[in-house]
């Protein structure tokens, strides 16, 4: 097996990092960076022998992966959100790597869950979660970050759950954080360097809250799903709503 070495974001995961952690008893192991998390994350995971926890006062995502990135000394480093679960085929797939020199990362397709249970379709996008340790770096971008890394990339073919159980109210607290962060990423960059869905968003505010359910509901099938599909119809809807208001409200303030 690879030279490995998995890296995870914790603050109050109680309800997410147990499931996130049994995934990944066989990798040598696993350092959380926890931003003094005061539920029961803590305690969930000190019964995982492979774990080291290292807190750190949150400031952005972006230098919590740095600083966790500056204690692995292994080759290659797996990052994950707390509520990302690996699948069986997944962890086997990742095993059995043997990656030539010239290859330096690894992204994968998620299935998104809705209380355990996986939708046939989803908007959130694939990311890097393997990649070789001293070729990486993060930067901020929006609410989120970006991985620059040098070197060739693969697709996984196995996936990853992404299975989020925190309360509803935690959900709409980030949020609000996630659509002041992105209006104020969007509102600062060029139309030109951002993505055709961004430049939706910014210069066509009101258009994605309008389409999204109709995207999510009857072009992708979400409406066969049952409840589980319109929850997170709902969740993307006014996720989308939120951050055009942030726009809005930038717009009739200037």
């Amino acid at each position: 097996m690879i030279s490995l070495t998995a890296l995870v974001l914790t603050y109050n995961e109680q309800d997410n990092i147990r499931r996130n952690l049994e995934a990944l008893v066989w990798v040598p192991k696993v350092i959380i960076v926890d931003s003094f998390s005061n539920d029961g994350t803590l305690e969930s995971v000190r019964s995982f022998p492979n774990v080291q926890v290292i807190q750190r006062v949150f400031d952005t995502h972006a230098n919590q992966w740095n600083a966790g990135l500056d204690r692995i000394d292994t080759e290659w480093t797996l990052t994950l959100d707390a509520d990302y679960v690996l699948t069986a085929e997944l962890q086997e797939e990742i095993k059995n790597l043997e990656p030539a020199s010239d290859l330096a990362l690894y992204w994968g397709d998620f299935d998104y869950c809705v209380l355990g249970r996986p939708l046939r379709a989803h908007v959130y996008p694939p990311r890097v979660v393997l990649f070789r340790t001293k070729r990486a770096r993060y930067v901020g971008e929006g609410h989120t970050q970006q991985l620059r890394v040098k070197g060739k990339l693969a697709k996984f073919k196995g996936k990853i759950w992404h299975d989020d159980r925190k309360p509803l109210s935690r959900w709409f607290q980030s949020q609000e954080r996630y659509a002041e962060l992105e209006a104020k990423y969007l509102l600062g960059e060029k139309s030109e360097d951002l993505s055709r869905l961004d430049r939706l968003r910014k210069n066509g505010m009101i258009v994605a809250p309008i389409v999204m359910p109709i995207y999510l509901l009857l072009i992708r099938g979400l409406v066969f799903d049952g409840w589980n599909g319109w929850y997170y119809t709902f969740q993307r809807t006014i996720a989308e709503m939120m951050l055009a208001l942030r726009l809005l409200e930038a717009k009739l303030r200037s």
